[in-house]
């Protein structure tokens, strides 16, 4: 069956139209699973003839919530979900002052191999489709009871490894009668696929590009980063979107010690996002309990931030949240181990057997 959410507008309309039902039949019905709904029988206001002839025609499973986090720390949310097939993702919900961001993950799994990230760890299993992430924004606000205001497509995945799916979420999330969200409150972070990065500014849809650089050389780009294309074409690709879309492209920056964050490197880097016009995200590298390398201290992301300044380059340094919950960057991964939260779940259960 077609998954309904990730129909665009005109498709959907188009669907009605050929099935002889009115426009203003499928306007009501787009209005509800952007409510959202979890099945058909919730849309109240349908005949109930139409609402069995959509349950046959349409997919609608809704995510199920395994497992809810909430940060300490900063009350950061993460949110393991379900997915129709029993894979899972992980969503994380941060607030700011300005507002909430849903940080959502575009596939089960990620190819890009990098050497300080989660959720690689196992390689891709599938791409989510533009519904499964829609989901992600709509029950991440009705889990929470917090309306989101940004988007950032950082989370598990490679966004343009999914390009195609990608795109059609990015048609849902912004249409007036779907989430009606600001493409200029939309950020997609890429590893960097040079040619999606062109075919993305060609599109002309004014997102946010973040380049995940985390190196200025490709020898230690490709050391970390096993998927690199090569460093000059990534920043080819940037200056393009940035003057296709007269939009400001950031470079992340994971703080590696004794691998990325030498004065040569920074004044490599800062040469790079001067050619660009590139602002410059410092990240303090998170804990991955699979990997070995370590953070580089914060004297030594002071002295590297301060050379980039020193050399004209606009540069902020990323408050990590999240951190006691594996919110943050880099460690959101897919895994889930059903049998051994049940026992868990169990264990907590059952009475205090008290004092020896």
């Amino acid at each position: 069956m077609t998954d309904i959410l990730s129909l665009t507008k005109e498709e959907l309309l188009e669907d009605f139209r050929t099935a002889g039902l009115p426009a203003w039949r499928a306007a009501q019905v787009r209005k509800w699973l952007f409510r959202p709904v979890r099945s058909f029988d919730e849309m109240s206001n349908l005949p109930l003839d139409l609402r069995q002839s959509l349950a046959e025609r349409y997919h609608l499973y809704k995510p199920k919530v395994l497992r809810k986090q909430e940060s300490a720390q900063d009350g950061t949310i993460k949110i393991l979900w379900e997915l129709a097939d029993g894979n899972s993702v992980e969503t994380v919900l941060m607030r700011y002052r300005y507002g909430n961001t849903v940080c959502i993950s575009s596939q089960v799994g990620c190819r890009q191999g990098c050497a300080f990230c989660a959720s690689t760890i196992g390689g891709l299993v599938r791409h989510l489709s533009p519904g499964e992430m829609l989901d992600e924004v709509l029950f991440t606000e009705l889990e929470t009871g917090l309306p989101v205001s940004h988007i950032v497509l950082m989370g598990i995945g490679e966004p343009l490894d999914n390009y195609d799916s990608v795109l059609r979420f990015l048609d849902c999330v912004h249409d007036e009668d779907g989430r009606n969200l600001s493409f200029r409150h939309i950020t997609i972070s890429t590893c960097g696929i040079p040619d999606k990065i062109r075919a993305l500014a060609d599109e002309g849809v004014p997102v946010t590009l973040t380049l995940s650089l985390h190196a200025p050389d490709d020898e230690t780009r490709s050391r970390i980063m096993p998927s690199n294309p090569g460093v000059a074409s990534l920043i080819e690709a940037c200056r393009y979107y940035a003057r296709k879309t007269g939009r400001r492209v950031s470079f992340e920056y994971a703080m590696i010690k004794d691998v990325n964050d030498s004065m040569t490197q920074a004044e490599l880097l800062a040469r790079h996002a001067k050619s660009v016009g590139a602002h410059v995200n410092l990240i303090p590298l998170n804990y991955v309990k699979e990997r070995h390398l370590k953070p580089t201290d914060k004297s030594g992301i002071r002295s590297f931030q301060k050379a980039l300044e020193d050399r004209g380059i606009t540069v902020t340094v990323r408050r990590s949240l999240g951190g006691d919950i594996d919110a943050s960057c880099g460690q959101l991964r897919r895994k889930y181990n059903r049998q051994a939260a049940q026992k868990t779940e169990r264990e907590e259960e059952l009475p205090s057997p008290g004092p020896a």
